[in-house]
């Protein structure tokens, strides 16, 4: 991922903590996205799950959280790894700065469910085409 700094205090922050949480990394998945379809409240695309299948994501305004679907991420059941938050970090493609949050993981669904202002805000205006989702302990 190019830098070309960082899209807001936000992102800076989320993404220094972020390095700094390797050793509790539990899965990471990054997503291409070719185009986002617009609603009236959220955008949604379709992205490929490591086995080839279609799955689609959800990115909604309001509480900041997200909602994992399994086939997306792999995580060891039996190591008891109950990820609690995920960094969502993506570059932007017209300036190159990087945008990341931290959220908590309010459940799982059968497809992702994204909750959150500003990448909504940005994928209405199609600002990124990949985003990286690492699942942290």
């Amino acid at each position: 991922m190019k830098n070309g700094g960082f899209f807001d205090k936000t992102s800076k922050t989320a993404y220094n903590e972020f390095v700094k949480t390797n050793s509790s990394v539990c899965s990471r998945v990054m997503l291409n996205i070719e185009r986002f379809e617009i609603a009236s409240r959220y955008v949604t695309a379709k992205v490929q799950n490591r086995y080839g299948d279609d799955v689609t994501i959800n990115i909604q305004g309001g509480r900041l959280g997200i909602e994992i679907q399994d086939s997306l991420f792999k995580i060891k059941e039996e190591k008891r790894e109950n990820p609690s938050y995920a960094y969502l970090i993506t570059s932007l493609i017209q300036n190159a700065k990087i945008l990341a949050r931290k959220l908590p993981i309010v459940g799982r669904r059968d497809w992702l469910l994204i909750y959150e202002d500003t990448l909504l805000e940005l994928s209405v205006k199609d600002a990124y085409d990949e985003l990286e989702i690492v699942l942290v302990v």
